[in-house]
């Protein structure tokens, strides 16, 4: 079973993050946009809660028993380096019990201007019949997001895996859905974008989300 959301469809502040996040020049500022990033995140997980199976249980307060419906079990939240570590801040902001998992990833370019997607590290618990949230700001072939899915689960089968992005393309969303059609699945974006460079870069996009948040690199 795999399903999408797509939270800027709905007229709300979510859309002023995504938007700022955007602005050549709200954008100069790291600072705003590793803010913007965890908010975005922080949104992302309320509306995620809402999928997670709860049970009633019985609080004591100074004055009686209030009986709270609350979920069931915390998710394991991951996430791919560099760039996806704001966005994972602040889903782990509301699932602050979590167990957390690290990919690291990256494109390795040649000279003929093509380029592979290489997993050198990971990080995780047990995933096995556990929530899987994987977290990335952008989705753009979709191919780094399966690849780093396809370690997670080395160490169990999660029984669903939500993945979340900020900003995805429509290739990246379609080559997603047709990977992960065998498994329980929900793809959660911020915003869908229609074009895909030679380069596989989206547009319009944002840019390089991990130069945005923490700068510069040079070791592509």
């Amino acid at each position: 079973m795999k399903s999408k959301r797509h939270l800027g469809k709905k007229n709300s502040l979510f859309n002023t993050f995504i938007a700022e996040m955007r602005s050549e020049e709200i954008q100069r500022d790291s600072m705003r946009f590793r803010r913007n990033l965890e908010r975005i995140g922080e949104v992302f997980a309320y509306e995620i809660s809402q999928e997670f199976d709860i049970e009633v249980q019985e609080i004591t307060t100074p004055l009686g028993i209030a009986n709270m419906s609350l979920i069931r079990e915390t998710p394991v939240l991951a996430t791919i380096l560099r760039a996806g570590l704001p966005l994972h801040q602040g889903l782990l902001n509301y699932f602050d019990n979590a167990d957390n998992a690290f990919i690291s990833a990256f494109r390795k370019h040649y000279r003929d201007g093509t380029f592979e997607i290489q997993v050198d590290y990971m990080s995780a618990p047990e995933l096995e019949d556990r929530i899987l949230i994987l977290s990335d700001p952008m989705l753009a072939t979709g191919k780094s997001m399966f690849l780093a899915y396809q370690e997670l689960i080395s160490n169990g089968a999660p029984k669903h895996t939500h993945i979340v992005s900020a900003i995805a393309s429509v290739q990246g969303i379609e080559y997603l859905q047709s990977k992960m059609s065998p498994v329980s699945c929900t793809i959660w974006v911020g915003a869908v974008d229609e074009e895909l460079t030679a380069q596989s870069y989206i547009v319009p996009g944002l840019g390089d989300a991990g130069d945005l948040a923490y700068g510069s690199k040079t070791n592509e």
